[in-house]
């Protein structure tokens, strides 16, 4: 049996300040830093070992990787790097604050250019400085190749065509993989294993720092797959923004966060999606899996 592990990159500075990331270098924050280190001591301690390292160019996802191989101790081992790993570029909303984005455009609008598979999102004028054409990193792209803007399925595209040119043959000649990289990029790498479709995929979650372990057969078809970190806690999320998803421990906090939102759809769910807690700031709407106690927790609060 194949194993082949999959990590979103840490939580970034733009992730923490809201905004849309897309091709933008940004740091890890300290809460991604220490979320890659306890990736890379799950991963160690459930004893993986990886002959080679694919990354995007993106600093994100090349400093989560670094962290992850140090608290391994597997620094040493080749690393490839690829822009067709990069997250999908948001075009002109990058940069821009997500809360003010909808307060402008509209809700429907912005969840239609995060969401969709087929629509994409303001282009950048080449003149921009956040075209790629601007960037030295990506000199060696033809013009075709840089993005102004991408939907999903545009970035599910390169993924895939990387998997077949470079990743699949390295897995069929016996290397260990892991893989760091992007919600948008990993997306559509799962949805080409696990033939997901369209309407599925963009309902397709990833946590930040926690790794998937892919088991896959000897023709590299997935027989199943799993998160390597412990889910000891819960995950909090609003219905139009999952990417700026946090998690949060009991009740108590739930509440607290709870009495801050803005009227919006959200839920609460573990890192595995056994059970979903869908609410608004008014009351809750609905729970399902093992939900009951933390729907009678928060009852509790707000009686």
């Amino acid at each position: 049996m194949i194993k082949l592990v999959l990590v979103r990159h840490g939580q970034s500075e733009w992730n923490l300040e809201n905004r849309f990331t897309g091709w933008t270098d940004v740091e890890l924050s300290p809460k991604g830093i220490q979320e890659a280190k306890e990736a890379g001591n799950a991963l160690k301690n459930k004893g993986y070992h990886f002959d080679l390292a694919y990354s995007s160019v993106l600093k994100r996802a090349e400093d989560t990787l670094d962290f992850i191989l140090k608290e391994m101790g597997e620094e040493n081992i080749p690393i490839k790097r690829s822009w067709k790993l990069n997250e999908r570029h948001y075009g002109a909303l990058q940069g821009l604050n997500k809360d003010e984005t909808r307060k402008k455009y509209g809700d429907e609008q912005v969840l239609l250019w995060r969401r969709s598979t087929d629509v994409r999102p303001p282009e950048l004028d080449e003149n921009d400085e956040r075209y790629p054409g601007n960037d030295p990193k990506y000199t060696d792209l033809t013009k075709d190749e840089l993005p102004k803007t991408e939907n999903l399925i545009d970035t599910i595209k390169r993924v895939t065509e990387y998997w077949k040119s470079d990743i699949e043959p390295d897995i069929k000649n016996g290397k260990n993989v892991i893989i760091v990289a992007h919600g948008n990029s990993l997306r559509g790498l799962m949805k080409y294993l696990d033939n997901i479709s369209d309407e599925d995929v963009i309902k397709l979650e990833i946590q930040t720092g926690n790794p998937i372990c892919y088991e896959l057969d000897d023709n590299l078809k997935p027989i199943r797959h799993y998160y390597v970190k412990e889910n000891n806690c819960i995950m909090f999320f609003n219905k139009c923004d999952d990417e700026h998803a946090f998690l949060i421990a009991n009740g108590v906090e739930l509440q607290t966060i709870l009495g801050e939102s803005f009227g919006f759809e959200f839920y609460i769910t573990d890192r595995d999606q056994s059970y979903v807690i869908c609410f608004n700031h008014h009351d809750v709407l609905y729970g399902c899996g093992a939900a009951r106690e933390w729907v009678e927790e928060l009852a509790k609060f707000k009686s």
